[in-house]
């Protein structure tokens, strides 16, 4: 049984395949149409340079080598919902000087508008085998394209899985950056009582130990506080002027002779 339903190169699009397979450029293919076929299913004819009607024509949305053949190429065109009201049976691939550069025919399916009660994304699928997938340029403008939910939603899943498995690696890691005095981070927990150094972060049983070590000082007196303030200063000798304030009085030198005596007969002499 002969098959039906086929795509191939048109003349025009198996020699820009050739040259730029000769001289390693490349054939970028842009655009997908799609026809009624004057009403009729059309046998594709690689003589042909347009379609048998065109009835719409717009950028593809997808176009990729065929991972289970790498020497067919894949074009896809998503039509929205709100497109339609008309049969497709003959589908045209365009490069982007608007030659036809491949042709194919379909099973008859209609495309319903929204407003006949049935509108419905459709995907329309060229499948081409080619000489050199090498010599067809596979890119896509996605700010002029649509996309189905089901490859959005594919897309979702294959992100969010990505993400989360990059969240979990960097979550279970130790490669995080270390806390500084103006930065986030990382940080070293230190028992240490006695360490100036700034890189660590201080362990309940090192504030204990600081707390613990206060606590034993004496308590703040305004007395002392007073004479602390007159400490050490030469041939003074202080004395309370009033509670909690001091003043000095000079330190005579009799006093000093009387100071250094053993005896109070020794002093008198």
């Amino acid at each position: 049984m002969s098959t039906k339903y086929f795509a191939l190169l048109t003349n025009i699009g198996a020699a820009k395949l050739a040259k730029a397979t000769a001289l390693g450029m490349q054939v970028e293919i842009t655009q997908m149409a799609v026809g009624d076929g004057n009403d009729a299913l059309p046998t594709p004819d690689p003589a042909q340079t347009a379609l048998a009607r065109e009835i719409r024509r717009a950028p593809l949305n997808v176009l990729t080598v065929d991972p289970l053949n790498t020497s067919q190429i894949i074009a896809e065109q998503v039509i929205p919902e709100d497109v339609g009201g008309w049969w497709i049976r003959e589908i045209g691939l365009f490069d982007k000087d608007g030659d036809m550069v491949a042709i194919a025919n379909c099973a008859e399916t209609y495309k319903p508008q929204l407003q006949e009660g049935s509108g419905r994304v459709q995907v329309i699928r060229v499948i081409l085998i080619v000489s050199s997938t090498q010599a067809v340029t596979l890119k896509i403008d996605p700010d002029v394209v649509l996309a189905t939910r089901q490859y959005v939603d594919s897309k979702i899943i294959e992100v969010k899985g990505y993400v989360d498995d990059k969240l979990t690696e960097h979550a279970q890691s130790r490669n995080h950056p270390d806390a500084t005095l103006t930065d986030k981070g990382f940080v070293q927990l230190s028992s240490a009582t006695g360490s100036t150094d700034e890189t660590k972060a201080a362990t309940p049983k090192a504030v204990k130990a600081a707390m613990d070590n206060a606590n034993k000082k004496q308590p703040g007196n305004e007395n002392l506080t007073a004479l602390s303030s007159l400490a050490g200063q030469p041939d003074k000798l202080p004395y309370f002027t009033n509670k909690g304030a001091m003043s000095l009085a000079e330190f005579a030198a009799f006093m000093r002779t009387m100071l250094s005596k053993t005896d109070a007969g020794s002093v008198l002499e």
